[in-house]
């Protein structure tokens, strides 16, 4: 592939990546207007709206990589795009919560086709070598959307709000202003995800890809291989681990808003939808620390420290007044950032074979996004959103715990500090 053309396929992977983060890690910031405006009971009810979108994320993972196989990358990629599309669609035309349940769940359809098909792509496409490198860019772009989105989200409300929109200043408000109720402007982002999904398909459909050829640990393996991982227990203890980090990550950024308004009179729609973005923020900066860290530290070690850090960070959000709650929500998305790729390297060490089964089990814990906040949304709907809240210790305790009793066949490489800035010395010379 000529040099011109990898560069601008990767550019347009990175889109991608954009594009999924931006529409998935919105729901956070939406929660107190989807309770406020659909008139929701109880939070469990706000809690099935992420359960439809994680539950659907976790039944598709597997079968993803098997339609790639069959039919081949742009097919699926095609498909990957257009179900989300559907989604935001069917939601801003009929904007009330049962839809939004429905949407979700499509979405989420649509976003586990699109991660299991773009991860092998960005491997074709910027080569083995570079893989790495290119999974740490893909991270960081995912990273920015989501810090992005909550932004748009609080730039939309207030745009959009009766006393401030005054019609024929800007021609885009104009059109959301139009097809947009005036007392859902949230719903207006949902125009905004499908413009920017329609772009996707068109896209997609006039891009010519790289063929992909699967490898071992991309493939989601034979039902002998699943059979004989599932009677091993340590495929099951990394298997919750994956569920817990999700749970954990999601259960924050989902309930951390509706918490700030609910215990200290937060404006969820600017503060709040702020704190979000800053969550998100400090996870993308967290991951690009984490890369020096572990040169330095032992992943194990590494995953112990991040975890009671975690933990002291969300005792301290729970309990702190509302100053303390403000930073210490977004900074632990800076303490977990590492959790999730600690947790599956640890893993897929302690195989020397069946990886590519075993990475599709792990990629199925996925649906702790589903199992952590419905979990939450009923222990607070039986307490208070306090006490449900401290479920997300129990995720990070047992997080913690793994680095404790895991056994890879291989660690992680670490090196002297002394010797890291003596090979960057040698670099820049």
């Amino acid at each position: 592939m000529r040099n011109n053309k990898k560069w601008g396929m990767l550019a347009l992977i990175m889109m991608f990546w954009f594009t999924i983060s931006f529409i998935t890690n919105i729901l956070g910031p939406l929660i107190p207007d989807i309770i406020h405006n659909f008139e929701l009971k109880d939070l469990a009810m706000a809690g099935f709206i992420p359960t439809s979108f994680f539950l659907a994320y976790a039944i598709m993972s597997i079968p993803a990589g098997i339609l790639i196989d069959k039919y081949g990358e742009k097919p699926v990629l095609f498909t990957g795009f257009l179900m989300p599309f559907i989604g935001t669609v069917l939601f801003a035309c009929f904007p009330f919560y049962l839809m939004l349940l429905l949407s979700s769940f499509i979405i989420g359809l649509g976003m586990a086709m699109l991660q299991t098909v773009i991860n092998p792509l960005q491997r074709v496409v910027g080569g083995e070598e570079n893989y790495a490198f290119i999974a740490e860019l893909a991270q960081f772009v995912f990273g920015v959307a989501s810090f992005v989105s909550p932004l748009v989200y609080t730039w939309l409300i207030h745009a959009l709000a009766p006393e401030v929109y005054q019609p024929g200043e800007n021609f885009f408000l104009d059109i959301l202003a139009t097809v947009t109720p005036v007392a859902l402007p949230w719903v207006s982002l949902y125009w905004v995800f499908t413009v920017l999904l329609l772009a996707m398909l068109i896209i997609v459909s006039l891009v010519r890809f790289p063929r992909i050829e699967l490898k071992e640990d991309e493939r989601s393996g034979s039902s002998s291989s699943y059979k004989t991982l599932f009677r091993q227990r340590y495929v099951w203890l990394f298997f919750l681990g994956i569920f817990c980090y999700v749970s954990t990550e999601q259960g924050v950024s989902i309930f951390m808003s509706t918490f700030l308004e609910q215990h200290h009179g937060i404006d969820p729609q600017s503060v709040g939808a702020q704190c979000i973005s800053y969550f998100w923020g400090s996870m993308t900066i967290g991951c690009l620390f984490g890369m020096f860290l572990l040169k330095l530290i032992d992943s194990k070690r590494l995953l112990q420290i991040s975890g009671v850090l975690s933990m002291g960070l969300l005792l301290i959000a729970l309990f702190g007044s509302a100053d303390v709650a403000i930073w210490a929500f977004p900074a632990i998305g800076f303490c977990i950032s590492m959790m999730y790729s600690i947790i599956f390297s640890l893993a897929l060490n302690t195989v020397n074979q069946n990886h590519g089964s075993f990475a599709g089990i792990l990629c199925s814990g996925i649906v702790g996004g589903a199992g952590g906040p419905l979990l939450i949304s009923l222990v607070s709907d039986a307490t208070s959103l306090r006490t449900g809240m401290l479920l997300i210790l129990l995720f990070m305790g047992y997080i913690t715990f793994i680095g404790f009793w895991a056994h890879p066949l291989v660690n992680n490489k670490t090196v002297s500090l002394r010797e890291l800035l003596r090979f960057k010395k040698k670099q820049t010379n």
